[in-house]
């Protein structure tokens, strides 16, 4: 009996034994806990937010094609063979909106066939999280001389510059506006610190100099899953055409898909 007891003594685990079992279980699940939270915050942020934003720049699209009066724009002529291209002239410059208002629909088809965004005035958390790319209020309007620069997020809340990396000097970028297509060239890109805003400068990268060129310059985050630096494209204008001359060839389906009629 004597020996039975002490061995039933034995297996009762003293009371300090017992609270760091416990303390370590409860460690354990508020950990498991954390990292299903973290799982789903991920989700969100990668997904969940595109998923949202995406609706709602398709809305801002929708709203933008109604300034056409629900007609699609007519897709151009193809021009003859060896024909000189058309001068329309000077690119038509329109007035800033106000803050959130649309400038128009960026298309790059180096993003894929159906790769349409809207372009909106404004870089504040309320544009760029939801409705696309946001036009830099302090710097030129599409066509103008100067600098028209916009941003946009890579990986979160519609990803709409997710593959800026991939650009090759010549691709052609285009801005629709309701006055007409703006058509530029990718030149070059660029990784800089957040610090460089002198790539918003009218000359980008030179502060004081006056500008006699039409810059498209976007900017996003770099590394793709990071921000610690930024990544910046440089296009610049090779030509303009009015609406009622219809869309550049290369883009007449993605512009009639974008306006409800593809």
């Amino acid at each position: 009996m004597v020996l039975q007891e002490k061995a039933r003594q034995a297996a009762v685990p003293a009371p300090g034994v017992v609270l760091l079992r416990g303390t370590v279980q409860v460690l354990g699940e508020l950990l498991i806990t954390a990292g299903i939270v973290l799982l789903l915050f991920v989700a969100w942020q990668l997904w969940w937010t595109n998923v949202e934003s995406d609706a709602k720049q398709s809305e801002v699209i929708k709203e933008f094609a109604q300034g056409f009066g629900g007609e699609t724009p007519a897709a151009p002529a193809s021009p003859d063979q060896g024909a000189a291209p058309v001068d329309y002239g000077a690119p038509v410059v329109s007035a800033a909106p106000g803050h959130a208002g649309t400038i128009g629909i960026i298309y790059i088809p180096r993003f894929g066939e159906s790769y349409t965004r809207p372009i909106v005035q404004g870089t504040t958390g309320d544009v760029l999280d939801t409705l696309g790319l946001g036009h830099y209020s302090n710097t030129a309007m599409p066509g103008a001389v100067g600098n028209f620069a916009v941003a946009g997020h890579r990986q979160t809340h519609g990803a709409v510059l997710d593959n800026i990396h991939t650009l090759v000097p010549g691709d052609r970028i285009y801005v629709q506006t309701k006055d007409g297509y703006y058509v530029y060239v990718f030149r070059n890109n660029q990784i800089v610190l957040p610090s460089r805003t002198d790539v918003l400068e009218p000359v980008p990268t030179r502060p004081g100099v006056a500008p006699t060129e039409s810059f498209l310059t976007m900017t996003s985050c770099n590394p793709r899953f990071g921000s610690q630096e930024r990544i910046i494209a440089y296009a610049l204008l090779e030509s303009w055409r009015p609406a009622s001359a219809g869309p550049p060839a290369e883009i007449a389906a993605q512009v009639a898909a974008a306006i409800g009629k593809g």
